[in-house]
């Protein structure tokens, strides 16, 4: 029996991952603040589990409730895996920095960046303790490795997550342990969030132009291939280099 927790579930890339998972047989836990039926439907004609629970990963009391509770509650199940991915993000604000509140920057790390850590933390906690094997990945971007004009927020956000990814690696590594922590960049996708940075003003996003000629000329990937290629990395399980940071564009 397998596990996959996938937050960001009910749409786009994170629906996609779910659905490659249950065609391998893995039961799967969706975290989002919608419920989608469409999953269930998925999961009832592959014959395997789902679950969806409401949580906003913007609130880390509530992060922390949840993920304390599935943690536990799927380790001590005893899976021969569990299959973590932290899909969502959020792309706000798009803006100068200088333009950018407090109470703006402090959700969207959370969301970005604390919620991800802290879900990745808690179930590397229970599947030591519970010697259950665990593949934790991270959805990150390109903008980790490159300044964007507009995104000082989403650039340092992403950039965070591939340095904690590959710091945590590094521990796993030291201490022998079964899991593996890797971050998976999936480029740039037809998703809500492409439609977000599409209705930016120029003045905000300096790139606005060319992502809407990537709408327009239909360069945007589709988030059914991404998720498989997602999906195959992670079930790969003794393939996977620890820390590592991949990129669809190797795949696609």
């Amino acid at each position: 029996m397998k596990y996959a927790v996938v937050t960001g579930v009910s749409r786009g890339l994170g629906e996609s991952v779910a659905k490659k998972f249950m065609n391998q047989g893995v039961h799967v836990v969706g975290i989002s603040r919608n419920k989608s039926s469409n999953l269930e439907a998925y999961a009832s004609d592959k014959k395997v589990n789902y679950t969806n629970i409401s949580c906003d990963l913007g609130d880390m009391e509530a992060v922390n409730e949840t993920i304390e509770s599935l943690a536990m509650k799927l380790t001590q199940e005893k899976p021969t895996s569990i299959y973590l991915v932290n899909n969502a993000a959020a792309i706000e604000p798009i803006d100068h920095a200088m333009n950018i509140s407090s109470s703006d920057l402090a959700y969207h790390f959370q969301v970005n960046v604390l919620a991800p850590m802290a879900t990745t933390n808690i179930f590397l906690k229970y599947a030591h303790a519970e010697n259950v094997p665990m593949i934790g990945l991270t959805v990150t971007s390109g903008a980790a490795e490159k300044p964007s004009y507009g995104w000082s927020a989403y650039c340092s956000s992403k950039a965070s997550i591939n340095m904690y990814t590959q710091t945590v690696a590094l521990e796993q590594e030291k201490l022998a342990t079964k899991n593996k922590v890797i971050a998976f960049s999936p480029g740039i996708m037809d998703t809500a969030m492409q439609e977000a940075i599409r209705s930016s003003s120029k003045e905000s996003f300096a790139a606005v132009e060319k992502f809407k000629e990537y709408k327009d000329k239909n360069q945007l990937k589709n988030t059914e291939k991404v998720g498989g290629v997602l999906v195959d990395i992670m079930v790969d399980e003794s393939k996977i280099t620890n820390g590592k940071i991949y990129h669809v564009n190797q795949y696609l």
